[in-house]
């Protein structure tokens, strides 16, 4: 396994090492002491999450604030663009984010600690996305940052997007909003 460390802190990319011939592939797809010696820490998963979605689909920016979840994510079949948002009001990069494609070609996975917003944007005719994360899903601490905030500037590759109810209602980031410390 490669961890490549990015421009925000404590964020991952993880890319496995995959082994391929004319039969098809086999990987790794998690491994403790693996993952715990390339973040550098330990790490422990409670929850699975699988979910499916169409081309045009976007979730997010999606984080809990009183139960705040570290998410392991991957894209199993298709591609979506990858978004997470630093905040963590500590950090030299808080309200910054990082863009990063995933998706079944690269078999690439993303390391989001605590204290991101997390969203994605199916890219293909649909996309299987699954992740682990480090504390159970909690909708009472759950909070929504609006995905095409001017502030955050996030640069999606496609504006008529699909979203539910619930995110087309996030909010809009203000460096004083409700966030981590």
């Amino acid at each position: 396994m490669n961890a490549i460390e990015t421009v925000l802190p404590g964020l991952y990319i993880i890319e496995p090492k995959v082994f391929g011939d004319a039969r098809g592939f086999f990987m790794e797809s998690w491994n403790q002491q693996a993952f715990d010696r390339a973040i550098g820490q330990p790490v422990s998963f409670v929850q699975d999450n699988h979910s499916r979605s169409a081309k045009g689909v976007l979730r997010g920016l999606h984080y809990q604030l009183q139960q705040p979840q570290g998410k392991l994510v991957r894209v199993i079949q298709g591609s979506v663009l990858d978004v997470s948002v630093d905040l963590r009001k500590s950090s030299a990069t808080f309200g910054q984010h990082l863009a990063v494609e995933l998706s079944e070609a690269n078999k690439r996975q993303l390391w989001i600690p605590e204290g991101f917003a997390h969203g994605f944007l199916v890219l293909s005719e649909f996309a299987d996305f699954a992740y682990k994360t480090t504390s159970y899903y909690h909708p009472d601490s759950e909070r929504c940052l609006l995905w095409n905030d001017k502030k955050l500037a996030i640069e999606w590759p496609q504006s008529d997007v699909l979203v539910s109810d619930k995110d087309s209602q996030g909010k809009a980031f203000d460096a004083d909003g409700e966030y981590y410390p």
